[in-house]
């Protein structure tokens, strides 16, 4: 068992429809290009099925083709200018604060992680994106005038799940392939998988929530209570028992939400006391 006073607790979220009710593209980039999102949406799956390729690598594609074909540059700044419109769900702006203040008042540092198959240029311009111990997402390279050329790192589904073992053993590079194969005993790993807990709106969060809640980590599915389709699929993620628990997604202070997570966390904290005591002798 690690030597450290405190467990930590780390919260990993989707972002797409988890913590905001869209697809962060339909916040300001689908409106410079001069498209609706269902002609972006469609666009992109067109190419992926065309050329039988990944869907994340086709939407970035395709992004990349349509603002050159609009004159429209894309820098690191102008990816962050189109993250700031993205809408988040309510109560999410003030989530990190309460959350944070439950933990340390209950004997447990917490930390936030995005894990997600959106862009993490873009992320990084919302309000919250300080809040975020690491941004795992899609990302672009760039030339030598700062100007978007080709995908550096492309996230699906499955690859979602690497950075669960990244985030489980300390890791934060994107790159590093070797310390994250390397053996590790379980009381040496910075933060157990029974100390995650993974926040998922959609199927393209089952693997992660597979591997969370397999390794003795929880899972939640939230919805927006006002799309049928987002109810449904949450209520399936539950009855498969991919999720744990499924709640709206709505973060303020008296929603279901924040009650579930705290719970989550009185529950860690007391596991970890008890498992702290019982190697006393």
């Amino acid at each position: 068992m690690s030597s450290r006073k405190k467990p930590i607790v780390a919260l990993v979220y989707d972002f797409d429809g988890t913590l905001s009710p869209g697809n962060m593209q339909e916040f300001g980039f689908i409106q410079a290009i001069g498209q609706s999102p269902a002609e972006f949406w469609r666009g992109s799956d067109e190419i992926a099925i065309q050329q039988d390729a990944s869907n994340v690598l086709s939407y970035m594609k395709l992004m990349f083709d349509e603002a050159k074909r609009k004159g429209v540059i894309l820098r690191r700044e102008d990816f962050r200018r189109f993250g700031e419109q993205v809408e988040l769900f309510e109560g999410v702006k003030e989530w990190f604060g309460l959350i944070n203040e439950y933990g340390r008042k209950h004997g447990v540092i917490v930390e936030h992680y995005i894990n997600s198959s959106g862009l993490t240029e873009m992320i990084e311009g919302t309000s919250i994106a300080s809040e975020f111990k690491r941004i795992f997402a899609c990302s672009f390279l760039y030339d030598k005038d700062g100007v978007a050329e080709w995908p550096g790192v492309a996230v699906d589904y499955t690859a979602k799940t690497q950075f669960l073992f990244k985030i489980n053993k300390g890791i934060l590079s994107v790159r590093d392939n070797i310390l994250v194969n390397e053996s590790q005993a379980e009381d040496r790993k910075r933060i157990p998988f029974p100390h995650m807990i993974y926040f998922g709106d959609g199927d393209t969060d089952v693997p992660c929530m597979k591997i969370v809640k397999m390794f003795g980590g929880h899972t939640i599915a939230v919805y927006n209570p006002e799309n049928k389709r987002k109810v449904a699929t949450a209520r399936k993620l539950l009855s498969q028992g991919r999720a744990s628990f499924m709640t709206p997604a709505n973060y303020s202070k008296d929603g279901r939400t924040y009650h579930l997570v705290c719970s989550i966390i009185d529950k860690i904290a007391a596991d970890y006391e008890l498992a702290r005591l019982a190697k006393l002798k």
